[in-house]
């Protein structure tokens, strides 16, 4: 539509505990918003305390590549919500 705003960017994280598929969501939206849509993606690293104290990264697509087989996730991810926030 003509006028219409576009988002530029996206932030991805993952929060709680391990899960099979993480690195494979990742990828897919990583590279799907890389390739499809232009915008830039950045990594979240260690949950929503990494969003908290800003432990980011501009992921490329080389970035995104091979890591279908490894373990866990290439962010890392964190249960600490409540501490990282002030709210113990």
């Amino acid at each position: 539509m003509a006028g219409e705003k576009r988002a530029r960017c996206v932030g991805i994280l993952t929060s709680g505990g391990d899960c099979p598929g993480l690195n494979a969501a990742i990828r897919a939206v990583g590279k799907s918003a890389l390739r499809e849509y232009g915008m830039e993606v950045v990594g979240i690293y260690d949950g929503f305390r990494g969003l908290v104290e800003n432990r980011t990264q501009p992921l490329r697509s080389d970035d995104l590549s091979g890591i279908l087989t490894i373990g866990g996730t290439i962010l890392r991810t964190s249960r600490s919500v409540g501490t990282c926030l002030g709210d113990e």
